[in-house]
């Protein structure tokens, strides 16, 4: 691999993760009473472009790759995401782990090597505000808390740097969901947080489309995008994550 790649390794993991992807479903029937849940487990395959500084002191870096780039360097991920509701009264939670990991020849017998790990947890709630038979719109608000650590080396130089960054974004968001045939329904969800308390400004709008194969279980697949701006202690994140998503929803 060329070197000029290594600086990216802090950029690629962005791409991979889930940043609190919304239940995908169209999770509540018309008359159900007492609390109601789903598990989704789901998969982004999400492209990135953007500029970002890794460490303190680092040059910025611009970039744009494809998904089947990132997934070149992905040693592990997970996603999954939950809601409850009870009545109109509905909890919303995700929770998001990924690894990659990244060598450069700087020179013969010279390799540099990075590694990215994150997570992130959201935790979002809200009320349905309209609740029509085929149509209902939910409004959320609450955070989400990331922890970003990165490493970069020269192992046969005995050099070596980490750094690992960590906020918490306030968030707001609104899901309007909408079945148009007993099998078949969508999903749009929207928002937006930041607002300079964590990242300067993040947002980002799903759209999934949903097929319900029984009672418990639903198929969904979408497109999503995503964008975060955070510029703190000399690290810089600006970039812009689309891509297809693929989610499996089970209900309880």
């Amino acid at each position: 691999m060329r070197a000029r790649r290594l600086p990216l390794v802090l950029a690629l993991g962005l791409a991979a993760l889930g940043l609190a992807t919304p239940g995908l479903a169209f999770q509540a029937h018309a008359g159900e009473e007492g609390w109601r849940f789903q598990l989704t487990p789901y998969a982004w395959m999400a492209g990135l472009s953007g500029d970002v500084r890794p460490l303190a002191g680092a040059p910025t870096v611009s970039t744009s790759r494809s998904f089947g780039e990132v997934l070149d360097d992905l040693e592990g991920a997970f996603f999954l995401t939950g809601s409850a509701r009870h009545d109109r009264w509905v909890l919303l939670g995700d929770l998001t782990w990924a690894s990659l990991s990244q060598e450069s020849a700087l020179a013969p017998g010279i390799v540099a090597e990075g590694r990215l790990r994150q997570r992130s947890l959201t935790a979002l709630a809200g009320y349905q505000v309209v609740s029509e038979p085929d149509h209902r719109l939910d409004l959320l608000a609450g955070a989400r808390a990331w922890r970003i650590e990165a490493e970069v080396g020269v192992p046969v130089l005995g050099l070596a740097a980490r750094e690992t960054e960590r906020w918490v974004d306030p968030i707001l968001a609104a899901r309007l969901r909408s079945a148009w045939t007993p099998a078949w329904s969508t999903l749009l969800h929207a928002d937006i947080g930041g607002f300079g308390v964590g990242a300067d400004s993040t947002w980002q709008l799903v759209a999934t489309a949903n097929y319900q194969v029984n009672d418990t279980f639903t198929l969904s697949a979408g497109y999503r995008h995503l964008a975060v701006d955070r510029d703190e202690s000399g690290t810089r994140i600006d970039v812009s994550m689309s891509g297809p998503l693929l989610g499996a929803t089970w209900r309880f």
